[in-house]
């Protein structure tokens, strides 16, 4: 347990990146403490561990540091063999969900990303190519989760519950902001579903920035077209 004890996690309140971190945390039931950082004013704790990227989050496990949120989540899955796993044990199975959360990672997020910091017509195409490729995640989802299943890994959230709710849990305080209606029931009913019920688990709200506290930081998004609070792997 001593060892266990000894985990920090550097993170930023509003980062995507890092509530993948903390969920993933909160489910295996690891103690850890939280070191809040300023991205305009990062530590030099930070930049000691993460001297290549120099972002956030970072895992400190016994003063060993792990960058970059999805290699932290499998390190935490290979390091505590408790239950939920994030990730199968079946090659097959595991070579799915790492297929889709590839999709998450490289095709939705940029996708949001691009609609944030973006204007006009770019941002136009931007919410085009969204929407296309949250249709195909959604039918991809379908053949995944026949069932219409709340939760990817059963009754215990798993590595693309972690990654969809941190990505789309904030949806209404981007819709407000932006006017963009990503996550719509009509369009993509099981992955509103999905969202819906993620948004719901006690540990999910534990975590969730606050609401008005995050519409005011992407409202700062808008006029300075920069995204630096989501500095972040």
């Amino acid at each position: 347990m001593e060892g266990e004890s000894k985990v920090k996690l550097h993170g930023m309140w509003a980062s995507t990146y890092s509530k993948r971190v903390e969920l993933a945390l909160k489910l295996k039931g690891i103690p850890y403490e939280y070191i809040e950082e300023d991205l305009r004013n990062k530590s030099q704790l930070l930049l000691k561990y993460n001297p290549v990227h120099k972002k956030i989050p970072v895992l400190v496990h016994n003063g060993k540091p792990i960058a970059e949120s999805y290699i932290i989540l499998e390190y935490i899955d290979e390091t505590w063999k408790n239950a939920p796993k994030l990730f199968p044990e079946d090659p097959y199975e595991r070579a799915r969900i790492r297929f889709w959360a590839s999709f998450i990672q490289q095709q939705l997020f940029e996708s949001m990303s691009r609609i944030v910091t973006s204007h006009g017509e770019a941002q136009e195409q931007a919410v085009k190519d969204a929407f296309e490729k949250l249709r195909v995640f959604e039918e991809g989802m379908k053949e995944y989760l026949p069932g219409g299943a709340s939760f990817a890994n059963g009754e215990n959230l798993g590595l693309l519950d972690i990654l969809m709710v941190t990505t789309f849990g904030p949806h209404k305080a981007h819709e407000e902001v932006f006017g963009i209606k990503l996550m719509d029931p009509e369009r993509y009913p099981l992955l509103f579903s999905w969202i819906t019920a993620l948004n719901e688990h006690p540990l999910m709200k534990e975590i969730q920035p606050p609401y008005d506290k995050l519409v005011e930081l992407l409202q700062h998004f808008k006029p300075t077209n920069q995204a630096t609070g989501t500095e972040s792997h």
